[in-house]
């Protein structure tokens, strides 16, 4: 099993970007966390972090024939991104939004979310752990 981990704007500032809310924890610890539980479920992940929504349909579209699952962290592109939403809806592969705040308490404006009609599940507020929450939903554990 192959799982695309892709993550949206600003995710590469984690640890700089408003701690209070993020977290102190970097784009590197994210993403060294998220191998060791792949290593322990025994999938291949990929990871892929794009500031250009153009980069990341790319991303997904390249998805299509070559992986089982996607957890996607679209950042600010949740709220705006029609073309995320059919990018996954294109590719059909099980996709896992997840935030590692709660959008639904925070402003107004984030409380929408254009792809979450393309996946099978949303995990947020969970912080980085949500992350490894989507990865072992999408392995069935």
């Amino acid at each position: 099993m192959r799982i695309l981990i892709l993550n949206g704007p600003n995710l590469n500032m984690l640890g700089i970007r408003e701690p209070e809310i993020y977290g102190h924890e970097t784009y590197n610890d994210l993403c060294s966390m998220i191998q060791k539980e792949a290593n322990r479920l025994d999938v291949g992940v990929e990871f892929y972090q794009s500031n250009h929504e153009g980069a990341l349909v790319d991303a997904i579209q390249r998805a299509y024939g070559m992986m089982d699952g996607i957890v996607i962290n679209p950042g600010a592109y949740t709220h705006t991104s029609v073309a995320l939403l059919d990018a996954v809806k294109a590719v059909g592969i099980p996709t896992v939004e997840v935030h590692i705040s709660d959008p639904g308490t925070r402003e107004d404006f984030r409380k929408t979310s254009y792809i979450r009609a393309a996946c099978v599940k949303t995990i947020k507020g969970h912080g980085l752990s949500g992350y490894v929450e989507a990865l072992r939903f999408l392995c069935g554990k």
